[in-house]
C-alpha cells in the first residue's frame, strides 16, 4: 500500500464549505417502498420533508436521498420511477435547508444529473464508477463531490458467495485504481466508502472495520455506513433491525476512532450524541 498525502480537511462544494476536520453525520432518507430498515415510511413528499427537518435539527449536516433499495436481493428500479421518487424531494428540500449538504444515492446518470441540476452536492455511487464512469465528468461539470463505494456484484446477487483474496488489500487496491482515474480527470473532491455489507460476509465486514485506519493512506476522507445492517443482527443474536441502534452507535464510534470522517445513519440523534462524546474526548488527546 503506497502512502498518499493526508486527506483534505475542508471541501469546497458548490461554494459551500464542508469541514471534515471532525466527523460529520449523513442522515439517510430512503424514498422507497422496500428498503430494509425504513422502506415505505417516507414515500410521501410531506413525510420526507418532515424527516429531513428532524434529521437536520438532530445534527445531520448531510442528507442522502435515495430512490432505489440496494438491500441484498432487491430488484433494480426503472429510471423514471427513481426520478419520480427522488427529484420532487430534492426540489423542495434543497432551498428549504440551504445550510445542509445533499447527496443523491444512485447509479443512474440521468437521476444524478437531474439531482445536480437542483443543487445537490454529492453523488453517492454504490458501484464506485463501475456502472456509470461518466459520474466523474458530472461532478466536474457541477463542482460536486463524489462518494465512491466499493461493492462486489449487484444488490440482487452480491451476498450469494462474496470472495476475496484479502478483503482489506483487495478493496484498497480497487480504490487506488479508481482514484487514479479520477485524478487524471482532475476530480479531487472524492470520499471513499468500503461498502459494509455490499458483497461481504460478516468476517469480511469485521476485517474491514478492524483495519479501517489503513484506508486513510489513500489521502481521501473515509465514509462508513453500517446503520442497522445485517452484520449487527448477526453479532446481536439475530436481533431485528429496530433493535440494532446501540450496536450501530458502537460500530460507528469505533469507525470514527479509526479515522472515519462521515458516518451514514438512520438514527441521527443517537449518532450525534456519540459524536459529541467522541469530540470531547478527542480534544483532550491533542
Amino acid at each position: 500500500m503506497k502512502q498518499s498525502s493526508p486527506a483534505k480537511q475542508t471541501f469546497l462544494i458548490r461554494d459551500q464549505r464542508l469541514d471534515l476536520s471532525s466527523p460529520q453525520i449523513m442522515g439517510i432518507l430512503n424514498a422507497t417502498p422496500d428498503s430494509f430498515s425504513d422502506g415505505g415510511e417516507f414515500n410521501e413528499l410531506d413525510d420526507a420533508l418532515e424527516r429531513i427537518a428532524s434529521m437536520v435539527a438532530n445534527g445531520a449536516s448531510i442528507i442522502d436521498v435515495g430512490g432505489e433499495s440496494t438491500r441484498p436481493g432487491s430488484d433494480p428500479v426503472a429510471e423514471k420511477e427513481e426520478l419520480n421518487r427522488v427529484i420532487p424531494i430534492l426540489e423542495k428540500a434543497i432551498p428549504q435547508f440551504p445550510d445542509t449538504f445533499f447527496s443523491v444515492d444512485t447509479t443512474k446518470y440521468k437521476v444524478a444529473k437531474e439531482a445536480l441540476n437542483l443543487g445537490t452536492h454529492f453523488i453517492n455511487d454504490i458501484s464506485g464508477l463501475q456502472k456509470e464512469p461518466r459520474f466523474a465528468d458530472l461532478c466536474l461539470e457541477f463542482d460536486a463531490a463524489y462518494i465512491m463505494m466499493h461493492s462486489q456484484g449487484n444488490p440482487k446477487n452480491m451476498q450469494d458467495d462474496p470472495s476475496y483474496k484479502n478483503v482489506v488489500n483487495d478493496i484498497y487496491h480497487f480504490f487506488e485504481d479508481q482514484l487514479d482515474q479520477l485524478r487524471k480527470k482532475g476530480l479531487e473532491n472524492v470520499i471513499v466508502d468500503p461498502g459494509i455489507g455490499f458483497g461481504k460476509t460478516l468476517d469480511h465486514n469485521l476485517e474491514l472495520l478492524a483495519h479501517l485506519d489503513k484506508f486513510k493512506a489513500l489521502g481521501h476522507p473515509v465514509m462508513v455506513g453500517a446503520s442497522r445492517k445485517s452484520m449487527l443482527g448477526a453479532i446481536l443474536n439475530d436481533r431485528p433491525t429496530e433493535g440494532r441502534v446501540t450496536g450501530t452507535v458502537a460500530l460507528h464510534y469505533d469507525a470514527m476512532r479509526k479515522g472515519a470522517k462521515i458516518i451514514r445513519v438512520h438514527d441521527v440523534k443517537e449518532a450525534h450524541d456519540s459524536l459529541l462524546v467522541y469530540k470531547a474526548i478527542s480534544e483532550k488527546e491533542k
